[in-house]
């Protein structure tokens, strides 16, 4: 149960604006969402086409000019923008003009977890509407602000060392602009596993946020020492995918489901969990998502696609139709009522892909291999070195039987084909990114 939402500040009353905004739309019928978007893109386009020097010359070159209705037809011709593209355009991306309601600008430079980091800049407009899609996924899920809020996130080691990691007296934006939360606790991700674990059941927070894979690390040390975190009562993912096998892990470990959201740094809120289901819900009020198939075209249920991206609201850098670099899965009309698309599953990211002898491509995660069943195992990564090899690099606790090797390298053959030789190798850690998240698949293919 929520307390009552009561605006404590300015961005706290726009918020709440939001939401009742929010509230409505979600039932809204597909057609319906379809026009307000379009509305939305009329606006956008135009000025695009009439402030940012890049665009003039794609939408021309497609048919469009100010004040023409966008449809189906219209939308599909315009060209897919790629993350090359940003970093090439640079400041051809930018507007020269932007409406003064929007705001002050901001940039960022994304932390480049596709291989390729992009500077973008947003106002505090779309900047509102990312909190106000933060908080409908507080809302949603139910988590009582009152708690205490336990983060392993933060990559500055003096801003939050162990053993006492960093206090803050509020969960910050923007949910205490809205509620008195109680108190948030962070801890650098760069502590050992064991650490984490000490601090957790020394802290007892009532919610934890962190990645996937240290949620896993997390779940597995638990599990193996018979312990857990007695007040814990949800755990949220952000930044990784997450894989099936730690649903399952995290019910076991923690006695709660993890919740997840899709989100990217130079596009904001893209998808949250369903409230009821463990799919997600595209924030259809303030992105267009699109999943398309090989042809370019959009991807029926259960069918694997690219992902294609709009913000609406960000009118400082426009992105259409942005490729963003990940795959998805989509989904099917959602049984809790809500009109907004489903996706099925975050799938990772394009570059993810395993080339076969043959030149085929298929997705890394290969979804009969269940790592979780080999109880030894701590973490792994796959690498394909070559069109005939992957290694498989394990952490591990002692080394795997001979039987069990020879189980896993047999789950590989029955994927890839006798002629993809798989060796294992052991190693103390496998490193991750300077801003903490971890590769599950890495190509050292050209």
């Amino acid at each position: 149960m929520h307390e009552k939402l009561i605006p404590r500040s300015p961005l706290g009353e726009a918020l709440l604006s939001v939401q009742q905004q929010f509230e409505a739309s979600q039932w809204w019928p597909p057609e319906q969402m379809q026009r307000h978007q379009f509305h939305r893109l009329a606006v956008l386009l135009q000025h695009a086409f009439e402030t940012v020097p890049f665009y003039r010359d794609r939408l021309a070159v497609v048919g469009y000019q100010p004040g023409d209705t966008i449809d189906e037809d219209l939308w599909t011709r315009i060209p897919i923008l790629t993350r090359r593209d940003v970093k090439t355009i640079g400041e051809r991306l930018a507007s020269t003009k932007i409406p003064p309601e929007h705001g002050s600008v901001h940039s960022l430079v994304t932390t480049g977890s596709t291989g390729s980091p992009v500077k973008v800049l947003k106002t505090d407009l779309e900047q509102l509407f990312w909190h106000g899609a933060h908080l409908r996924d507080h809302l949603w899920h139910c988590w009582d602000p009152r708690g205490k809020l336990a983060i392993i996130r933060i990559h500055q080691p003096e801003l939050a060392p162990y053993p006492d990691g960093r206090r803050l007296a509020d969960w910050g934006p923007p949910l205490s602009h809205v509620f008195a939360t109680g108190p948030a606790i962070l801890l650098d991700f760069r502590t050992t596993t064991a650490q984490q674990a000490e601090w957790l059941l020394r802290e007892e927070p009532d919610y934890l946020l962190s990645f996937p894979s240290i949620v896993r690390e997390l779940a597995l040390h638990f599990r193996d020492k018979g312990l857990r975190p007695l007040r814990l009562k949800g755990v949220r993912t952000v930044s990784e995918v997450v894989r099936a096998d730690l649903r399952e892990l995290c019910s076991e470990a923690f006695g709660v489901r993890p919740v997840d959201v899709y989100s990217a740094a130079e596009t904001g809120f893209l998808a949250l969990q369903c409230p009821e289901r463990e799919h997600y819900h595209v924030v259809s009020e303030s992105v267009i998502v699109e999943v398309l198939d090989d042809r370019g075209k959009p991807c029926e249920p259960d069918q694997v696609g690219t992902v294609v991206v709009t913000p609406l609201h960000n009118f400082a850098m426009p992105l259409i139709r942005y490729e963003i670099g990940d795959l998805a899965r989509m989904g099917s009309t959602c049984p809790c009522g809500r009109g907004l698309p489903v996706i099925a599953e975050i799938m990772g990211r394009t570059r993810d892909m395993f080339i076969l002898p043959s030149g085929d491509r298929r997705y890394a995660f290969f979804g009969l291999l269940s790592f979780s069943e080999f109880r030894d195992i701590l973490q792994s990564q796959l690498v394909q070195k070559s069109l005939h090899e992957l290694e498989v690099r394990l952490v591990a606790r002692q080394q795997l039987s001979p039987a069990d090797e020879a189980n896993l390298r047999a789950k590989f053959a029955a994927v890839l084909g006798p002629e993809v030789v798989v060796t294992l190798s052991y190693h103390e850690q496998i490193p991750r990114t300077l801003d903490g998240k971890y590769f599950d698949f890495v190509s050292e293919l050209r």
